[in-house]
């Protein structure tokens, strides 16, 4: 790395934090009101897309979306991208067309302000706890039951960074056969590129994204969990 890098890595962190935040702590009346009573939700939701359009141009990224038809406005799916940075859930939230829900590790409620709105935007769970585990299907039922989608970075974490694509856990394949939601696999060719968890690097540019068709689960039993999981993994890791 030349030593010019350094204060430009430096300071593109700096202004993503910065840029993450401000509008939160802006909008925060705003957001806690919309998340006050569950019908407004949308409004939340909302918000959350502005924030996140807001976070990718300040930052100079550009996302280049292959398959955008596939998502559709009104419809509710089990979203499954593959995660690498930290972009990924803005990228998720710009590019939906309806209200879904993250299914997130409980550690980001321990975070100041953001904190309070994770609890109260996400469905939050413990890995280590088998009740915290077992309590997110009765959570997503109901965020389904009103009409919303759920994303879930089924790797179940950001993967090491030599790992192409980490192997996927059940949860997200499970949830989606037991209510006959459709699955809708996405994949980040960028991010990792553009920002990944280390901190001296990222750049400004285009972050490609795929779209592909959704993947409908009716005719899928519980048994076939493995089946459907795999299935979405290969599609994701042959676009990798």
């Amino acid at each position: 790395m030349k030593l010019l890098s350094y204060p430009f890595y430096t300071f593109y962190r700096i202004w993503f934090y910065i840029l993450a935040s401000l509008p939160i702590v802006v909008l925060f009346p705003f957001y806690a009101l919309s998340l006050s009573r569950t019908e407004w939700f949308p409004y939340a939701f909302r918000l959350a897309k502005f924030w996140a359009d807001f976070v990718l141009v300040g930052m100079g990224l550009i996302p280049n979306v292959e398959g955008r038809k596939n998502l559709q406005k009104g419809k509710s799916y089990i979203y499954t991208p593959n995660h690498v940075s930290i972009l990924d859930i803005m990228m998720v939230l710009s590019l939906a067309k309806s209200p879904f829900v993250f299914v997130a590790k409980a550690e980001l409620a321990k975070i100041p302000v953001f904190g309070y709105i994770f609890k109260r935007a996400c469905i939050l769970v413990d890995r280590s706890s088998l009740q915290s585990r077992k309590a997110v299907y009765s959570q997503v039922e109901e965020r389904i039951s009103q009409g919303y989608g759920v994303c879930v970075f089924p790797e179940g974490g950001v993967p090491p960074e030599e790992v192409v694509l980490d192997e996927f856990k059940d949860g997200a394949f499970k949830m989606a056969i037991e209510h006959s939601i459709p699955i809708l696999p996405m994949v980040f060719l960028d991010n990792k590129k553009l920002f990944s968890f280390t901190f001296l690097s990222g750049s400004p540019g285009v972050a490609r994204v795929k779209i592909f068709s959704k993947i409908e689960t009716k005719n899928f039993s519980l048994s076939q969990v493995k089946d459907l999981k795999d299935k979405v993994r290969n599609i994701i890791l042959n676009e990798l």
